[in-house]
């Protein structure tokens, strides 16, 4: 493959504009995993390549249960993408993260059912280290950047994961709060596991919808709408101002994730393995 990208973005077809960069180009990737969420649009900022890749397809056709998040993340690997920003409409448990709030997670409670979650399998086993889901150095460079433009961002707060594609009931969401979750939603998982496992740093500009059921306010599903529209303006301010000051190379933990993870013995890992996950694993494993 030829094209190469520094960064990407992933979140909704709102976030999008081509007109935000130089030179914009539309790629397909294939991947061993099927193909992408949709074509991945790639362009220039300054001295930084760039793409986009809708989360949920265009037009959003796509549900969260239903992603192949395994593609998504694949095909940015091949690319060559050091990082991710990802975009994320959610809901609040905490009366102080209001509607149109923006947050930076730095944690994340996985409470999915049903979502193929790694790339390894076939003969091969990896047990990665996943403390901190949140790449700190992106997110702390987002968190600044949001502040500079005043924006009311919160730092920090857990993101439970939910499977969906339908909301909480109430009295899953009083649950939720009373366990101490800040922000609900549906996509940080596996998105987030298998950035790291492709060791790309990745991080979050998760933006409030609602309050979720527990609050006295019903969610609705045009109040949703209407609010994540709202905060399309502000992520995308905040996502290209925060591309003019992230170094395309890594200084953190992410770069490395897979050191020593990597539990099954090279000799014994199917060729057939080694070739499909290469992009993934030849820092580490002769082919």
């Amino acid at each position: 493959m030829h094209e190469k990208a520094d960064i990407a973005i992933i979140g909704g077809s709102g976030i999008y504009d081509a007109n935000l960069l130089d030179n914009v180009r539309i790629i397909d990737v294939d991947t061993p995993f099927g193909k992408p969420s949709d074509s991945i649009t790639i362009g220039e900022h300054g001295d930084k390549t760039v793409c986009f890749l809708a989360r949920h397809g265009v037009g959003h056709r796509i549900s969260p249960s239903e992603l192949n998040s395994r593609a998504n993340i694949f095909a940015l690997k091949k690319l060559g993408v050091k990082r991710i920003i990802a975009a994320s409409a959610v809901g609040s448990l905490r009366e102080e993260f209001k509607p149109l709030d923006i947050v930076i997670p730095n944690q994340i409670f996985d409470h999915t059912k049903s979502r193929p979650a790694t790339f390894f399998e076939g003969g091969i086993v990896v047990h990665m280290g996943f403390a901190d889901p949140f790449c700190p150095q992106t997110s702390k460079t987002i968190v600044d950047v949001a502040r500079s433009k005043d924006y009311n961002v919160k730092e920090g707060g857990t993101y439970l994961c939910m499977e969906g594609p339908q909301f909480s009931t109430r009295a899953e969401s009083r649950v939720y709060q009373a366990l101490g979750f800040d922000i609900i939603g549906m996509t940080a998982i596996p998105e987030a596991k298998l950035a790291r496992e492709a060791e790309i740093c990745y991080s979050m500009i998760a933006t409030v919808t609602d309050y979720d059921v527990w609050h006295d306010n019903d969610v609705t599903i045009e109040a949703v709408i209407e609010n994540a529209m709202k905060n399309e303006a502000a992520v995308k301010d905040i996502i290209m101002a925060a591309l003019d000051r992230l170094e395309p190379e890594q200084h953190c933990m992410c770069k490395d994730a897979l050191m020593g993870a990597i539990t099954t013995v090279p000799s014994m890992i199917p060729n057939e393995t080694k070739r499909k996950l290469s992009p993934l694993i030849r820092k580490y494993v002769d082919e």
